[in-house]
């Protein structure tokens, strides 16, 4: 039976510990078929599993489409304009969430388990492949486990602040407000919705390495509080910004041009699309869709290899370090 920890022990020939990012720029370096091998598995299946799901949430959203330009068409013969509403499609957009989030997380898990082994490789001397498909096949759930875990932890308090603040300050007009404006209380529970997202930010900073921990042999509440032991250190907070900080801006930069060399896509999908279906709704979203999802696609296989490996290589010099004062608390 494997045990939960089957780390080979690190190699003790003197040589001085590399930092995390030496560390990921060798991993990167040396395992590069490795990693573009299951970068490009993972996302491939991955965009494809997304162009499918999409659509099949267009044809359920069909009668949607259809009730749009029958209602066009209505205003066109009346010669009056026609202003769409958008709000039947943004239900759909939120109940379908969920499925394109579980889309992207079992993704996520299976590159950053990679990533992870990869990294064990090069820092413990143990082989990607030692762990057997079912160790392999229990650190996937786990880390899927952990993005549910962590995406509940740090977004349940935004939302229930921005909820409970739209009741207590929003402009319903048919009703008086519970909150007198202007008073006190009035401006602190119209600003927690922007309170409660600073407190995200920090939580989702603390619980950047618990992926990293969950690939590396924990369980899920174990890495959450690995991730937040580890952060919550001396230097810990300011090596997770050093990397988190750079990562998001290149993942925000390729989106956005990414997404803007694909833009001649949009024509061409909804040129296509009406000409197949006669429906110009459809056509029109399909089209907004389609550079979007391919900025999403490739900054996702440059970014998440690149991001997986640093925070994998950074927890495992957090955890060392923290382990060697540990020891050498217990021996003083």
């Amino acid at each position: 039976m494997p045990t939960q920890h089957d780390r080979t022990a690190p190699p003790t020939d003197g040589s001085p510990e590399r930092g995390g990012t030496a560390t990921t720029f060798a991993v990167l370096r040396r395992h590069q078929g490795t990693l573009a091998s299951a970068t490009a598995r993972v996302v491939g299946l991955s965009g494809l599993a997304w162009l499918l799901l999409t659509a099949a949430i267009f044809a359920l959203a069909w009668p949607v489409f259809t009730q749009m330009r029958n209602q066009r068409l209505y205003y066109k013969y009346l010669e009056d304009p026609y202003l769409h509403d958008g709000s039947d499609l943004t239900l759909v957009t939120l109940w379908t969430l969920p499925l394109f989030l579980l889309l992207l997380g079992i993704g996520s898990a299976a590159l950053q388990t990679v990533c992870s082994r990869t990294v064990a490789a090069e820092t413990r001397g143990a082989s990607p492949e030692d762990p057997s498909r079912a160790v392999v096949r229990s650190r996937r759930r786990a880390v899927l486990s952990v993005y549910a875990l962590r995406g509940v932890i740090v977004w349940s308090l935004p939302l229930v602040a921005s909820v409970v603040a739209y009741r207590l300050t929003g402009s319903q007009l048919d009703t008086p407000l519970p909150l007198e404006r202007g008073s006190l209380a009035y401006e602190l529970v119209d600003a927690s919705p922007m309170a409660a997202l600073f407190v995200a930010a920090l939580l989702r900073l603390s619980l950047t390495l618990a992926p990293a921990a969950a690939a590396d042999g924990l369980g899920p509440l174990a890495a959450l509080r690995r991730s937040w032991s580890l952060t919550w250190t001396r230097a810990g907070l300011v090596r997770v910004l050093a990397f988190a900080l750079p990562l998001a801006a290149l993942t925000a930069g390729l989106v956005r041009l990414v997404t803007q060399l694909a833009l001649p896509l949009r024509p061409a999908v909804r040129t296509l699309l009406e000409d197949a279906t006669g429906n110009f709704f459809a056509a029109y979203y399909a089209g907004i869709l389609a550079p979007v999802i391919v900025g999403i696609l490739a900054a996702a296989a440059v970014v998440l290899p690149l991001a997986y490996t640093a925070f994998a290589a950074l927890h495992e010099r957090l955890r060392s370090r923290a382990e060697a004062r540990g020891s050498m608390t217990q021996s003083g």
